[in-house]
C-alpha cells in the first residue's frame, strides 16, 4: 500500500507513515477547530508538479475570503496557486441545479472529471456536508459511492471537511465508506482553551490511538502525538557510575552521589530551595562540560542566568554556546504533549547529559485528566532516561508537612527522593533535608539541616530530637543539632 505523507511530520506520525494513496478521508469537527486550516496545509505539503491538489469550495465561505485568509500562513506559496494548488468554487452548480439531486448529481461529475483528466494527488471539498443541503439522501448515498469508486481506481487521496457532529458521525453514511476518519475538537479549558485530534478510523495501518493536542500558529496546524501512545523505547542500561550533584555534602550523605541516568524527585514546600539546589544540579553539570537541559515553568532564563551568578556559578558562556538550554514555558501554556516534543526535540538534537523539570505541580494542574498522569509520567522519564540523561523534577509539598502521598503515586518512577522540610528551631524557622529513598545505595536515614547563604546551599549538621517529622505539623527541634 502507497503512503501519501501530508506534509506535517507529526501528523504523519500520528497516522503511521501517512494517508493511505486512494483513500477517502473524512475531516470532522465543529466550527473553529481547524478543518479548514489542516486541509488546506496538507494541499500545499502533498501536491507537486506532476500530480496537483484540488481544492473545491462549496457555501461554507467564500472563495475570495478562503483565499485571503489562506495567505496568511507561512506553508502558503502564491507560486503554487494556480499551478500545483488550484482552488475551485462549486457555488454555481449548487446553485444552478434545477432538482436537489440535480446539484449533488453535478458534482461528482465534476470531481470525477478532474479526477481521470489531470490525476491530482489530493483533492478537497470543504465542506462536503453542506452537499447535503443540495440532495435527498439516497442522491447523496450514490454520491458517496461514486467518490468511493473515484478513489479506488485513481489513487486519489479524497478529503471531505464537515461540520460533523458525534451522533452524525455514527448515523451518516461518509463514515461507512470512509477509510479515514480524523475528529478535530476545540475544549475551553481555563486558563487556556485546547484543541486537538483523533484518528476515529484508519484502513490498512496502525496509527496512534487518543486524543493528540494541536495548535493553531501562522506555521499553520502543530501536531504534538500523546506522549504514551509513541513506540516503547528500550530499557536504559542500569549504570553504575556516579554523578556529582554540585554539591559535596549532599554527594556524602548519598553515599557518594546519584547513579548516572536515574531519575531524582526533589519534594518541598514553597521557597525552601528547590529550584537553587536543582539549578545547582544542572550548572556543576554545565561547568564540567557536559550538556544541560533546564525546563522552568516559573523562573525565565535571565532570571536564573542571575540566579546562578549571584551565588558564583557563572554559566552564561555555557548558555551562549547551548551547552545549558533554558526552556521557559509559561505555566498557562503547558500542554502534556507539547512539552513532551520539546523534551524529544531537545534530546533528538544533541546528547544531554542532565535534564531538570521545574515542577511537576505544574504538569498536575496542566494534566486536567488526573487518571492520565501515572502513564504519561512514567514515558516521560523512560524517555530521559533511555537517552542516557540523568533526570531531577522538583515537586511542592505543603509548608508544614508532606502531603499523605507528595508525588500523587507517582514515587515509584524515581530511584531517588529527597524531601525539604521546614523545621522550628528555638524561634526561628530553618531549612532541613531528608533522603526518603536511594536505588542500591546507603545513604544517610537522619534529618539534615541545611541553609543557603550567598555561595548557595550549604549542609550544615544532623538534627536531633525531631518531633513531627511523619505528621502534618511542622517539625520541631528542642535539642541542639550536631555536625555530621
Amino acid at each position: 500500500m502507497r503512503i501519501v505523507r501530508t506534509g506535517i511530520e507529526e501528523l504523519d506520525l500520528v497516522l503511521g507513515g501517512g494517508l493511505p494513496a486512494g483513500s477517502l478521508v473524512v475531516l470532522a469537527g465543529s466550527p473553529g477547530t481547524g478543518k479548514t486550516i489542516l486541509a488546506q496545509q496538507m494541499c500545499f505539503g502533498i501536491a507537486t508538479r506532476e500530480r496537483r491538489a484540488i481544492y473545491y469550495t462549496t457555501l461554507s465561505e467564500p472563495h475570495d475570503k478562503l483565499i485571503e485568509h489562506v495567505g496568511q500562513f507561512t506553508f502558503f506559496d502564491a507560486g503554487e496557486l494556480g499551478t500545483q494548488v488550484e482552488f475551485i468554487d462549486l457555488a454555481d452548480l449548487l446553485s444552478g441545479g434545477e432538482e436537489p439531486a440535480g446539484a449533488t448529481g453535478e458534482i461528482a461529475a465534476e470531481v470525477v472529471r478532474e479526477c481521470f483528466e489531470t490525476h491530482p494527488a489530493i483533492v478537497v471539498i470543504d465542506s462536503a456536508k453542506a452537499l447535503r443541503d443540495y440532495g435527498d439522501p439516497k442522491s447523496m448515498r450514490k454520491t458517496l459511492y461514486d467518490f468511493a469508486s473515484l478513489v479506488a481506481g485513481t489513487g486519489v487521496v479524497l478529503v471531505l471537511v464537515g461540520e460533523y457532529t458525534e451522533l452524525e458521525m455514527e448515523e451518516l453514511p461518509e463514515f461507512a465508506v470512509a477509510d479515514v476518519i480524523i475528529r478535530m475538537a476545540y475544549e475551553s479549558r481555563e486558563p487556556v482553551d485546547r484543541r486537538w485530534l483523533r484518528t476515529v478510523k484508519l484502513r490498512g495501518a496502525r496509527h496512534l490511538e487518543g486524543k493528540h493536542a494541536m495548535r493553531v500558529s501562522n506555521a499553520g496546524i502543530k501536531v504534538y502525538p500523546r506522549l504514551e501512545t509513541l513506540p516503547a523505547l528500550p530499557s536504559p542500561a542500569v549504570e553504575s557510575a556516579r554523578i556529582e550533584s554540585g554539591l559535596p555534602e549532599l554527594d556524602a550523605l548519598m553515599g557518594g552521589g546519584l547513579y548516572a541516568a536515574d531519575t531524582t524527585a526533589l519534594l518541598g514546600p514553597t521557597g525552601c530551595g528547590k529550584t537553587t539546589i536543582a539549578l545547582r544540579f544542572v550548572a556543576h553539570g554545565a561547568l564540567e562540560d557536559e550538556s544541560c537541559l533546564y525546563i522552568s515553568f516559573q523562573e525565565t532564563p535571565e532570571q536564573l542566568l542571575a540566579k546562578a551568578l549571584g551565588f558564583g556559578w557563572d554559566v552564561t558562556d555555557a548558555h551562549d554556546s547551548g551547552r545549558l538550554r533554558i526552556r521557559h514555558v509559561l505555566p498557562e501554556d503547558v500542554n502534556l504533549d507539547a512539552l513532551a516534543a520539546v523534551v524529544r526535540a531537545e534530546l533528538d538534537d544533541a546528547p544531554v547529559q542532565r535534564v531538570v523539570i521545574d515542577s511537576l505541580t505544574e504538569l498536575v494542574l496542566a494534566a486536567g485528566e488526573t487518571q492520565r498522569l501515572p502513564a504519561y509520567c512514567r514515558v516521560l522519564t523512560a524517555l530521559v532516561s533511555a537517552a542516557g540523561a540523568s533526570l531531577m523534577i522538583t515537586s511542592e509539598t505543603l509548608a508544614l508537612g508532606p502531603t499523605l502521598e507528595p508525588l500523587g503515586g507517582l514515587s515509584f518512577l524515581f530511584q531517588n527522593v529527597i524531601m525539604l522540610r521546614y523545621v522550628e528551631i528555638g524561634s526561628e524557622l530553618r531549612r532541613a533535608m531528608s533522603i526518603l529513598k536511594m536505588r542500591d545505595s546507603a545513604h544517610a536515614k537522619g534529618l539534615i539541616q541545611f541553609d543557603i547563604d550567598g555561595d548557595g546551599p550549604r549542609i550544615m549538621t544532623q538534627l536531633e530530637g525531631v518531633t513531627g517529622a511523619l505528621g502534618w505539623s511542622a517539625l520541631h527541634a528542642d535539642v541542639p543539632a550536631r555536625t555530621v
